[in-house]
C-alpha cells in the first residue's frame, strides 16, 4: 500500500463518513417518526397476512416482509439504498418462488422515493427498474408456471396475457415513479423561488450599502474639503484679523458637527434597514452654497429655468450629492478662482454644470478618482448621464438627469 500524501491528513474515518454521506439525505425527527410509525404497521399487517400464503415457508415470507419494511423504511433517507434492498427482496421473493404479497406494495413507495429525493443517477435507475420489475412480473406470473408442467407450450394467450401483465405492471410502478418526478419538480421549483428571493435580498443588500458608501463619500469627502480650507483661511488671518480667525473656527465647528450627525444617520442606516431616513432636497442647496462661500470660494449660481415644481425625491438627491461632489473637488483642486455652478431645470429634465480651473500643481493628475465615479453612478441610476474631466485649465463636471417619464439614452 502507498503511504498516504502529506497533503492528504484526512483520517481514514472521515473519508468512510464523507462517503456515507453520500448516500444519505437529512431527515427530520419528525420525519424520522412518521416514517417509522408507517413501517411498523405495515410489518405487523404484512406479517398478519403471511398465514393466507398456503403452503409458502414462512420462513422464507418473513425474509422478504423483512427486506420490503427495510426498503421502505430507508426509502427517504437513503433511495439507492432502499432501491438495492427493495430488488434484493424481490428477487429473493422470485428465487423462492412466493407469490404475491401486501409488503409488495413497499416498491412503489422505494419507486416514488427514487424520483423524488434520488441524485440524477438514482432517478434514471428507478425509471430503469420500473421496466425491468414489469418484465419480471410479467414472465414470473405468466410464463414461469409453465416451465414446471410437461407439455405445456407457450401459446398466443400465454404471450398476451404476459404482455397484458407487462402493461399493466409497467403502469403502476411507473406511476408511483411519475409522482415523485413531480414532486421532485414542484419542490425544485420552490428551492428556486427561495433562491431567487435571498438573490435578489442579497442584490437589494448590496445596492443599500453602495448607496450608503456613496452617502459616506460625499458627506466626509465635502466636509474635510470645508474643514480643511477654512483652517488654512484661518491660520493665514490669526494674526492680521482675529474675528476672521473666530469665524472660520466656527464654520469648522458647524461643518464638522453636521457632518458627524450625517455620519450618525448613515450608520444608523447600515445597522438598521427600517428606511432611508431623512435626505438632502434642493432646499439644502442654499446651506451647502454657504458652507463653500465660507471657505472663501467665489461661488457663482445660475438657475435658469427654475424647477417647474417639485421634481421627484431621487431627482432631487442626485442633484444635491452631484454638485456636492463637485464643489469638493473645486476646493480641494481649485485654483482659487470663481467656481461657476449651473442648473437648467427643462420640462423633462434638468441640466447642471460646474466649472473651475484646477491649480497648476493639480494638473498633472486627473482629480475627481471615486468622487467621479460616485457621481456618475447617482446620475445613472435616476437615468441620466455625467461626464466630468478637464478642458484647459478647466474642470468640467456636465450632466443631465431625466425627470419625467422619458429616459436619456447612453
Amino acid at each position: 500500500m502507498e503511504p498516504r500524501s502529506a497533503s492528504d491528513t484526512r483520517p481514514p474515518v472521515d473519508d468512510w463518513r464523507r462517503r456515507l454521506s453520500r448516500l444519505f439525505r437529512t431527515v427530520t425527527p419528525t420525519q424520522w417518526a412518521i416514517d417509522v410509525t408507517a413501517v411498523v404497521v405495515f410489518a405487523a399487517v404484512s406479517f398478519v397476512t403471511m398465514a393466507s400464503l398456503g403452503e409458502v415457508s414462512l420462513a422464507f415470507a418473513s425474509v422478504t416482509v423483512a427486506l420490503m419494511t427495510g426498503a421502505l423504511l430507508l426509502s427517504r433517507a437513503s433511495p439507492p439504498l432502499a432501491l438495492a434492498v427493495a430488488w434484493i427482496g424481490a428477487l429473493w421473493q422470485v428465487g423462492t418462488t412466493q407469490p404475491p404479497m401486501l409488503t409488495n406494495v413497499a416498491i412503489f413507495a422505494v419507486l416514488f422515493a427514487t424520483a423524488a429525493y434520488g441524485s440524477r443517477l438514482v432517478f434514471w435507475l428507478g425509471f430503469a427498474s420500473a421496466f425491468v420489475g414489469a418484465l419480471i412480473i410479467a414472465i414470473y406470473l405468466t410464463v414461469a408456471p409453465l416451465w414446471g408442467v410437461p407439455g405445456s407450450p407457450l401459446t398466443a394467450q400465454t404471450a398476451f396475457a404476459a404482455l397484458s401483465g407487462f402493461i399493466a405492471a409497467l403502469f403502476a410502478l411507473l406511476l408511483s415513479w411519475t409522482l415523485g418526478a413531480l414532486f421532485r419538480a414542484v419542490f425544485r421549483a420552490r428551492d428556486d423561488r427561495r433562491a431567487q428571493r435571498e438573490a435578489e435580498e442579497r442584490a437589494a443588500a448590496e445596492e443599500e450599502r453602495g448607496r450608503i458608501a456613496r452617502d459616506m463619500h460625499d458627506v466626509v469627502a465635502h466636509s474635510l474639503a470645508v474643514v480643511i480650507a477654512q483652517a488654512d483661511g484661518a491660520r493665514y488671518a490669526a494674526a492680521v484679523d482675529p474675528a476672521a480667525a473666530t469665524d472660520a473656527l466656527t464654520t469648522i465647528s458647524q461643518t464638522a458637527r453636521s457632518a458627524l450627525a450625517d455620519v450618525r444617520l448613515l450608520l444608523t442606516q447600515l445597522r438598521h434597514r427600517q428606511g432611508d431616513g431623512p435626505q438632502p432636497t434642493l432646499a439644502d442647496l442654499e446651506q451647502l452654497y454657504g458652507q463653500v462661500r465660507a471657505a472663501g470660494v467665489d461661488l457663482r449660481v445660475d438657475v435658469d429655468p427654475a424647477p417647474p415644481g417639485t421634481p421627484p425625491a431621487a431627482v432631487q438627491l442626485a442633484v444635491y450629492r452631484i454638485l456636492q461632489e463637485a464643489l469638493t473637488n473645486a476646493l480641494r483642486h481649485g485654483d482659487g478662482g470663481p467656481v461657476e455652478v449651473s442648473l437648467a431645470w427643462l420640462p423633462d429634465r434638468v441640466v447642471l454644470g460646474v466649472r473651475n480651473v484646477v491649480r497648476v500643481e493639480a494638473r498633472a493628475t486627473e482629480p475627481g478618482g471615486h468622487g467621479v465615479i460616485g457621481m456618475r453612478e447617482r446620475a445613472q441610476l435616476t437615468g441620466g448621464r455625467l461626464d466630468a474631466g478637464r478642458e484647459g485649465d478647466a474642470w468640467i463636471v456636465r450632466g443631465e438627469i431625466p425627470i419625467g417619464p422619458g429616459r436619456i439614452d447612453g
